[in-house]
Parts: structure tokens; C-alpha cells; sequence
């Protein structure tokens, strides 16, 4: 990948939706991750307005430290940028005292925690006339499914969604991001105990996305472990179809619709 090129690519493609659209600038949640971590920088690249916004709830020290030393690093490095606290932990809590006690299975939860995160980066971005920023990767966009319907997954727009996790950390190189993130293992900051999400998942993103490039008329020269991964990867595409697809429509015929 000649990351310079797609770097340019992708910021100019960001300044070009943002003037045709009539909004001032980016508004990303920042979560310590590669992923935050670069989309919030090519959205800085673009010189429009950006505000990253750091929410913990229950969040993890190493994450939030994290999240906090690559806005400082942002902040510091282009002038176009604010960011803004939200802890929203109080929130959730409320939420929760609200909500039926059974229904408050751990997946749930967690998914809660990426839903409320949505609403809060709507609002700053209702109010400032701004682009709600996806920081999904190809794989996790479109090979799995892994992420939070209404949640993480309600964007306006995706600068990334067509770069594999692997590439996105060529980016993140090139762009200068922090060690401490490019080495850290990736992780959706939902769960209190800080499980990754290769241990989520059972399998890596390199394993992930060579099982997303599989052509399946070699399937019978696969040796174990690559089926093992080809059937993790077929199991969460199958189970997140419904997130990757637009919402079903029930269309009505013509005739019924006559008065």
C-alpha cells in the first residue's frame, strides 16, 4: 500500500464531503485505539474544524491514558483540533436503574456503552454543524461485523471502511501516531475486564482478513487451524449480516395501494 498516496487520498476525499455537504469540520470519539487514533488525525490533515471526545464509562486506566496522550499528541500537532471529557459513567448508571434487571445480560451492556457514546457525539455534532466520523476498518465494517449497531456503527461518514486493520496501522506509522497505540492490542473498550478483541473473536485480524480474501475453491488444501479460522470468520459475517446490509424494506405492491 503506498500509504503517503492513500493518506492524501482519504484526506482530501474528507475536505471534499465536508464542503459539499455544508458542515463544518469532524467530530470522532477517541478511544485510545489505532483506529480513532488515525481517522481522528487524517480528519486533522484536512485543516477543518475537528473535536475528538474522549467518554469513559467504567473505562480501563491503560485505555484512557491511552486516549488522553494521542489528544494531547493531536492537540499538539494541529491547531484545528478541541477535545472534550464526557464521563459518562453517571449516565449509564442511571440507565441502568431504569432498565429491567433481566434484560441486562453482559452483551447488552456492553453494547449500551457504545450506544450512549453515539448519542453524545451526535449532539456535539447537531450543535457544531458537523460530520459524525466512523473509524471502522474493512474488516470489522464488512468481514465480521464487529462492532455496535446504533452504536460505533451510527456514522455519517467512514474514511476508513476500506482499509484492512493491518494497513491501518501502515497509516498510523506514516502518520506518526503514538508507540504506546501502535503497539497496543486492539481492543472495543465495552467490557470492564479489557478483553482484546482477538479474544473475543478467536482468531487474529491477519487470520481474519487472509479469510476474507479466501477464494473457497481451495477449501480442501486448508490445513486446521485456517479452517477453524474460516469458520470463526463465516460464523460472525453470517450472525452481522443485518448490520452490514440496509435495513429491510417492506415494499408494498402498487395495486394494494390503489383507493
Amino acid at each position: 500500500m503506498k500509504t503517503t498516496k492513500v493518506i492524501n487520498y482519504i484526506v482530501k476525499w474528507l475536505k471534499n464531503y465536508a464542503d459539499k455537504s455544508g458542515l463544518k469540520g469532524f467530530v470522532v470519539g477517541v478511544s485510545g485505539g489505532i483506529d480513532s487514533a488515525v481517522t481522528s488525525s487524517l480528519c486533522a490533515k484536512t485543516n477543518k474544524k475537528v473535536i475528538v471526545l474522549n467518554m469513559p464509562i467504567y473505562k480501563i486506566k491503560k485505555q484512557e491514558s491511552l486516549s488522553l496522550k494521542h489528544i494531547a499528541w493531536l492537540k499538539k500537532k494541529y491547531k484545528n483540533v478541541k477535545s472534550f471529557n464526557i464521563e459518562l459513567t453517571k449516565v449509564f448508571k442511571a440507565l441502568k436503574t431504569v432498565l429491567p434487571y433481566d434484560i441486562q445480560d453482559k452483551l447488552t451492556i456492553a453494547n449500551t456503552h457504545s450506544r450512549l457514546r453515539m448519542l453524545t457525539l451526535y449532539a456535539f455534532a447537531s450543535h457544531n454543524k458537523m460530520l459524525v466520523t466512523g473509524t471502522g476498518n474493512k474488516i470489522e465494517d464488512f468481514g465480521i461485523g464487529f462492532y455496535t449497531k446504533y452504536g460505533d456503527g451510527g456514522v455519517d461518514i467512514s474514511p476508513i471502511a476500506d482499509i484492512m486493520k493491518l494497513e491501518v496501522y501502515k497509516l498510523g506509522k506514516q502518520l506518526g501516531i503514538i508507540d504506546d497505540i501502535l503497539q497496543a492490542p486492539p481492543t472495543d473498550g465495552l467490557w470492564e475486564d479489557g478483553r482484546s478483541d482477538e479474544t473475543q473473536i478467536g482468531a487474529t485480524y491477519k487470520e481474519l482478513e487472509w479469510a476474507m480474501e479466501f477464494n473457497s475453491d481451495n477449501e480442501s488444501s486448508l490445513n486446521s487451524r485456517q479452517k477453524k479460522v474460516l469458520s470463526i470468520y463465516r460464523k460472525f459475517n453470517q450472525a452481522n449480516k443485518h448490520k452490514m446490509k440496509p435495513i429491510p424494506i417492506c415494499t408494498i405492491p402498487r395495486k394494494l395501494m390503489v383507493l
